[in-house]
């Protein structure tokens, strides 16, 4: 619900069968909601990054049930508040907020 319109214009997904329903958010996408190619991850290099990063808090078939909204929210801001090399050390947070305002 935070998340001003400007940002919510398209989503992209893997092929998983978790997107078999994925008809009922496609309408909250002004843009669409698009899939990469299977076998393609390079066309979703930032989803994979953050998988890896992912990781680092719930190691891979981590049941996530077990963990309230607030662990959530708490990796969220660890990750949202870490600065990257690829965004010259700037944080997530910090870039997303600046193109927000342009």
């Amino acid at each position: 619900d935070g998340l001003p319109q400007p940002a919510r214009r398209t989503l992209t997904w893997d092929q998983g069968a978790e997107m078999a329903r994925h008809d009922l958010v496609a309408a909250w996408f002004s843009e669409g909601v698009y899939f990469a190619a299977p076998a393609s991850p390079w066309m979703r290099g930032s989803n994979e990054n953050m998988n890896g990063l992912l990781r680092q808090y719930f190691p891979k078939g981590t049941d996530l049930s077990v963990h309230t909204a607030g662990d959530l929210a708490r990796v969220e801001q660890l990750l949202n508040t870490r600065p990257r090399k690829v965004l010259g050390w700037a944080t997530p947070a910090a870039v997303f907020t600046a193109k927000l305002s342009c």
